[in-house]
């Protein structure tokens, strides 16, 4: 690691210990970020939530098997954000267990993606499990609309909702067979120990117990205020200080076995802390380079003893190696991590103040104000691409295998002859995740917003717009709310037309 890096994280160690920094995150202590207790003080549920799931056990694996036993053995999520990204890592990672014949994620609006979604699924053997924080989420809701008018059988429906919402009073007027009513002192992205990660894992058939166990065994260990041997404390520090030092591209090296677990630190660490012109560009999926190609703006966080690890440290990058600690050890590090990050970086790590302006945007468009920004060229963006910029491929299309290979293709490119750091994004997905930190992070990213007409639109039940006219207004949402922020954005409408640019551009020969 560079001798300067670790110079200032042996000096905000030294702060940390002096400051009791950690003593004062445990006891909830809004000034560690903000003299103002607003959206703090009420956001650190996360910290013993592990604890609390873990009584009910018993009560999750009997609303599980019940469930079951009912011939209702296919689950369908409906979710964005922090109620999707943390139930499809445990189900990626843990598989769906014995019993569970589907476990499907729906956190899409596209017209294609919610139909092969519902054709994938015997809808009378599905228990559709609808989580919305504030339960009002326009996708989820949305969403529920549309299965609702084909199942229409409450006891075939799961809400998961902060008390009071109107998720819970819909839940109550349509009959749903349970309701789960979250710690309302949690934010969606640091909600996966609590019930909107629990509750999908029980009906999955993942190892609920392990899960708990292993976060809570890393939250006794994220107590310790020798900072060497907290290892939360360790991450957050790292990120935090080389992001300062302009090495603000975490580049993630996940094991195999973790491999699913960067989608959701993505999310976690983008709407955290970008924000302020500041934050963390977490780098998940990236075709790995050797190691003297990278520029000065990286620092990477790997598991175990890997060459590559030592091929970077060679190199002059930053490298910290972690130890695996199980699915919920390492939630709970990178949690307590993102946290201690934030309060480095001199955010407020549990708002998300940008995220609003391309919702705003979007519903503006849905009654008719289309905006007047447009997108430049893509050859005139790719022009302006600098030396610690990044590439965000925003994909409002489908979510599927062959677009997920097409679009990783791509991007496989621009990392090879740009030589910046690259992420894929798809819409809406995304704009409840590193859509934060594209608007509220450093004016670095080269944006390419990807666009795509349904095959054949879906009408949204009771609204007067489509599921293709809800995506189409997302999209030119965000459009106008990055161009509105000066950011530089290209705009092409479907893969193909990028892949060709891709073919024909001369800097791509």
């Amino acid at each position: 690691m560079q001798e300067a890096l670790q110079k200032s994280i042996a000096a905000r160690s030294e702060q940390f210990t002096r400051e009791r920094i950690i003593e004062r995150i445990w006891a909830r202590d809004h000034t560690v970020w903000r003299p103002d207790p607003t959206e703090i003080s009420n956001r650190l549920g996360w910290l013993d939530v592990a604890h609390d799931l873990h009584a009910e056990l018993t009560e999750l694996a009997s609303f599980a098997s019940g469930a079951h036993a009912d011939g209702l053995n296919q689950v369908l999520l409906l979710g964005m954000g922090g109620s999707s990204l943390g139930p499809e890592v445990i189900v990626e990672t843990c598989g769906p267990g014995s019993g569970v014949a589907a476990f499907e994620v729906l956190d899409s609006t596209h017209p294609d993606q919610v139909r092969a979604t519902a054709e994938r699924l015997d809808l009378s053997r599905t228990l559709v499990v609808v989580a919305s924080k504030s339960g009002s989420t326009i996708e989820t809701m949305s969403q529920f609309a549309w299965f609702w008018e084909r199942i229409s059988n409450g006891r075939q429906f799961v809400a998961i909702t902060d008390p009071g919402s109107s998720l819970e009073a819909l839940a109550h007027a349509h009959g749903f067979r349970t309701l789960f009513l979250n710690q309302p002192d949690i934010g969606g992205r640091f909600s996966v120990l609590s019930h909107f990660g629990m509750v999908p894992a029980a009906l999955a058939g993942a190892p609920l117990g392990h899960i708990l166990e292993d976060a809570l065994t890393m939250g006794d260990r994220c107590r310790s205020s020798v900072l060497a041997e907290n290892p939360g404390a360790e991450l957050g520090i790292f990120l935090g200080e080389a992001a300062l030092a302009g090495r603000d591209k975490c580049t993630l090296r996940l094991p195999p076995e973790l491999a699913a677990l960067g989608s959701w630190i993505e999310q976690l660490l983008a709407e955290s802390t970008g924000k302020e012109g500041r934050g963390v560009i977490p780098i998940d999926g990236e075709k790995p380079l050797p190691a003297d190609v990278y520029g000065h703006d990286r620092a990477f966080v790997c598991y175990g003893d890997s060459a590559e690890a030592g091929e970077l440290e060679r190199a002059g990058h930053p490298v910290l190696r972690l130890e695996a600690a199980g699915l919920g050890g390492e939630f709970f590090r990178w949690e307590f991590a993102t946290a201690v990050a934030g309060a480095i970086l001199g955010v407020q790590p549990f708002d998300q103040p940008n995220v609003q302006e391309a919702k705003d945007a979007a519903g503006r468009i849905l009654g008719g104000d289309a905006p007047s920004a447009a997108a430049v060229p893509l050859e005139a963006v790719m022009d302006e691409v600098n030396a610690h910029d990044y590439i965000a491929i925003n994909a409002f299309v489908p979510r599927n295998a062959e677009n997920i290979a097409r679009l990783q293709a791509v991007r496989d490119t621009l990392v090879e002859r740009c030589g910046v750091a690259t992420m894929v994004g798809f819409g809406p997905r995304f704009l409840h995740s590193t859509g934060q930190l594209h608007k509220g992070g450093p004016n670095s990213g080269v944006f390419i917003e990807v666009t795509q007409p349904a095959a054949e639109d879906l009408a949204v039940p009771g609204k007067p717009y489509s599921f293709g006219q809800l995506i189409a207004a997302q999209a030119l949402g965000d459009l106008a709310a990055l161009a509105g922020r000066g950011r530089r954005i290209a705009r092409v409408e479907g893969i193909k037309a990028l892949e060709e640019w891709i073919a024909s551009a001369p800097q791509f020969d």
